[in-house]
This record gives C-alpha cells, sequence and structure tokens, in this order.
C-alpha cells in the first residue's frame, strides 16, 4: 500500500470524525435551542395571561377612581406595548413598563379604601398575584435554559462549529426588575395602609 494511499485514507477517516462531531454538536445545539424556545413560550403565556386580566382590572378601578387619567392611560399604553412586541428581547422590556404600571394601579387601592373592599378588585388581585407567580416560576426555566445553551455554544468543540451551523450567544435573559417584584406584595384589604393618604391625620 502506498503512503500516498495511506494518506488519503487517514484523511478520509478525519474527516469522516470531524464531520460526525460536527453533526452531534448541530444536533445537540438543535435541541437545546428548542428547549429555549419552549420554555419561552411558558413565559409568553403567563404574560399573556396577565395582559388579559388588565382590563377587567382597569375597569373596576374605573368605577371607583375614575378620576385617575394618568395611571389608566399610563397602563394601557405599558399593555400596548407588551400585545405588540415581537422578540422575546421586547417582550422582556415592556414586561418591566408593565410591572411599573400595575404597581402604580394597585397602589390607588391605599387612597380608596372602597377598593380594599370591592370583592371584583380582591378578586382580580388574587388572579393576578398568582399569575404574578407563575411568570416568576417560567422566567427562571427560560433563563435556566437559555443559561444552559449559551454555556454550550461557548464551550469546546462546540464553539468551533456553533458559528458556522448559524448558532449564536443570546442574551435575551429575562431580567426582574424592581417593579415586577413589588407587583406580588399588594395589600389584600386584610391590613391597613402603610402608605400615607392624601389627608393624613396628624
Amino acid at each position: 500500500m502506498g503512503k500516498g494511499l495511506i494518506v488519503l485514507i487517514v484523511v478520509a477517516i478525519l474527516a469522516v470524525l470531524l464531520f460526525g462531531q460536527y453533526i452531534g454538536v448541530k444536533n445537540t445545539l438543535v435541541t437545546k435551542n428548542e428547549d429555549v424556545k419552549a420554555k419561552w413560550s411558558q413565559v409568553d403565556i403567563a404574560l399573556q395571561r396577565r395582559a388579559d386580566l388588565i382590563p377587567n382590572l382597569v375597569e373596576t378601578v374605573k368605577g371607583i377612581a375614575g378620576q385617575e387619567q394618568a395611571v389608566f392611560g399610563e397602563i394601557a399604553k405599558a399593555r400596548s406595548a407588551l400585545l405588540s412586541a415581537q422578540t422575546p428581547a421586547d417582550k422582556i422590556a415592556a414586561n418591566g413598563q408593565v410591572s411599573s404600571a400595575l404597581g402604580r394601579l394597585l397602589a390607588l387601592s391605599e387612597n380608596y379604601p372602597q377598593l380594599r373592599s370591592n370583592e371584583n378588585f380582591l378578586r382580580l388581585q388574587d388572579e393576578l398575584a398568582g399569575t404574578e407567580n407563575r411568570i416568576a416560576v417560567e422566567r427562571k426555566r427560560y433563563n435556566d435554559s437559555l443559561q444552559d445553551y449559551n454555556t454550550y455554544v461557548q464551550k469546546f468543540p462546540a464553539s468551533l462549529f456553533a458559528g458556522f451551523a448559524g448558532f449564536k450567544v443570546n442574551d435575551a435573559y429575562f431580567k426582574a426588575d424592581e417593579g415586577s417584584r413589588a407587583v406580588p406584595k399588594v395589600n389584600f384589604g386584610t391590613a391597613p395602609a402603610t402608605q400615607p393618604a392624601p389627608a393624613p391625620a396628624q
């Protein structure tokens, strides 16, 4: 057997091994990327559920605190931004606006005692708090899945093939902002208001 043929066989074997490695890495990347998409879908469902609760909550508050037009306008704008967002990054940004606006809407119950005794308002608050908890759970699962994908993309030997296969690091992590952390801490009317009312007693 000639040296040329031996070299050719070795090169062919290396090419087959390299191709096999590429296929294995690509399949793993596809699996991990699909898992990220599936986890994001669950976050999206929870965000949609919260967005669906907002109109009923706003209408209930309007019935008692109709003069708070600035708050109603802010929450309508934030909800519209969330519903029209197309990418995870855009939805994550819009979610922060919704959380902030919802916090201000729910804080109105401190100034309107009749809201804290309104059955519909309390029920919607309870549903909203449950949805916020669901968002937190799904957000963590999504972030964990995204971290797993990003780690794999950057680790050797996957890093050699990822770019060639069309995969790159995805930085669309879902970060909790101050507003989203504050929403579940709603006073359901079982304790006196801790924030000062417009005309506090001296």
